[in-house]
């Protein structure tokens, strides 16, 4: 997974550890080194691990064949003509914090870094972790427009990375047994309807946003048509809300969860990634003087009757340090588990100081034996990493319903 020279892979390694020791994980900070720092990008599962009890206890009641883990992105630099791309200054040493995300992301995905290998050795990976799966199980794979300017137009300097709707696409279309996709399509973007009808032809399953990042806001009007749009076709819109710690741009106001009114008032169906469950959006319900914490401010919009039809939560990255404060909260709220989607925001699960699992524990939300288990999962795959330890968490004995890991009905194009 380091295949640079001994070298330059020590010299990374040593950066990487100081960056760490030092806080300048770009992804918000709340983590532990107790783990670990690097994901050991082990192969093979192992028998042991693979028909262990807590494995075998994840599965049971489910249907594999509606397990479909709706959050998962794509990394790669595009040396296989692919399209993909990340913003050259990830490479530079002298901006540390996104030199150390990348080495993460990097680490994290067990991407083989050698010219010519990078778009397809995080393809390969991720389709042996599906493979270790139960049969029917899949993955959402997400599109990433770009950001783009009030007329539409790509600003690759204000851009983290971009990923083409139509690698995504090929993706599924030549892997179905384990891969289905979301597009990622800009609202400002002159094309976006005909963009929009042409990934529907192509089976797409939602249409992914990550607004601070890429400058959209979804309170403005410029996004009516594409919402028109959406609601006609009955497909999702997944966002995040509340912060975004992993990729920067145009201000975290635009992740305020009050500001997804707008989609719901137009009858989109809106998945908010994350329950909104980083940082403080302005209370807009009540004038915008006062700061509130975004979960509270998702909860407020989960809660009102109008939009119990449509409006769910993604489980993505809640298991993290940062975020793992509203695990309780989800596990208590019985009346929202019918409307809470199962996902992990692959390749993050294998970020290993991002999550843990004592700290889960402590807070009685893990069983002490669960503990050894997941290390040892996490080492070989981090996509069942995060689905046993999600099945595992509890409450004074409530965990999560089938319901929140069966989410493929969720994603079914109306007939």
């Amino acid at each position: 997974c380091w295949p640079d020279p001994v070298s330059k892979s020590i010299k990374q390694r040593l950066f990487i550890g100081a960056g760490c020791a030092a806080g300048m994980l770009a992804s918000g900070c709340d983590f532990s080194l107790r783990d670990g720092i690097f994901n050991a990008c082990r192969t093979d599962l192992p028998p042991e691990l693979k028909n262990h009890a807590l494995v075998q206890a994840a599965w049971k009641g489910l249907d594999p064949e509606k397990v479909w883990d709706t959050h998962c992105h794509v990394f790669g630099d595009g040396d296989s003509g692919s399209g993909l791309w990340y913003n050259p200054r990830l490479n530079q040493v002298w901006r540390p914090k996104g030199y150390v995300q990348k080495s993460f992301y990097v680490n994290a995905s067990c991407v083989d870094e050698s010219p010519g290998n990078v778009d397809r050795s995080f393809v390969e990976r991720l389709l042996a972790q599906c493979k270790d799966m139960a049969p029917g199980f899949h993955v959402m794979l997400f599109g990433f427009d770009w950001a783009r300017n009030d007329a539409g137009e790509p600003m690759p300097e204000r851009s983290t990375f971009y990923v083409p709707d139509d690698y995504v696409a090929g993706l599924a279309r030549k892997h179905p047994a384990h891969i289905v996709w979301a597009a990622s399509i800009h609202p400002y973007d002159p094309r976006a309807l005909d963009r929009l009808d042409a990934a529907v032809a192509k089976g797409v399953r939602g249409i992914k946003w990550l607004p601070s990042a890429q400058n959209i806001d979804p309170a403005d009007a410029r996004c009516d048509r594409f919402y028109a749009r959406l609601a006609a076709l009955g497909l999702p819109l997944i966002t995040h809300a509340g912060d975004e710690r992993a990729v920067h741009g145009f201000g975290e106001h635009l992740g305020n969860p009050l500001r997804l009114r707008r989609a719901l008032d137009a009858g989109v169906r809106v998945v908010v990634a994350h329950c909104a469950s980083l940082g403080e959006g302005q209370d807009t319900d009540k004038g915008g003087s006062a700061l509130v914490p975004n979960f509270e401010l998702f909860a407020r919009l989960m809660d009102e009757p109008n939009y119990r039809a449509n409006l769910v939560g993604d489980l993505a990255a809640i298991t993290q340090g940062n975020r793992m404060g509203v695990v309780a909260t989800l596990l208590q709220r019985r009346d929202w588990h019918g409307r809470l989607l199962n996902a992990s925001d692959y390749p993050l699960p294998g970020v290993v100081p991002l999550i843990y699992l004592q700290a889960l524990f402590k807070q009685n939300l893990l069983d002490p034996v669960s503990l050894d288990p997941l290390r040892g999962l996490r080492d070989f795959n981090s996509l069942l990493f995060d689905f046993v330890l999600k099945r595992s968490l509890a409450l004074n004995g409530q965990g999560f319903p089938a319901s929140v890991f069966e989410t493929a009905p969720f994603f079914k194009r109306p007939s």
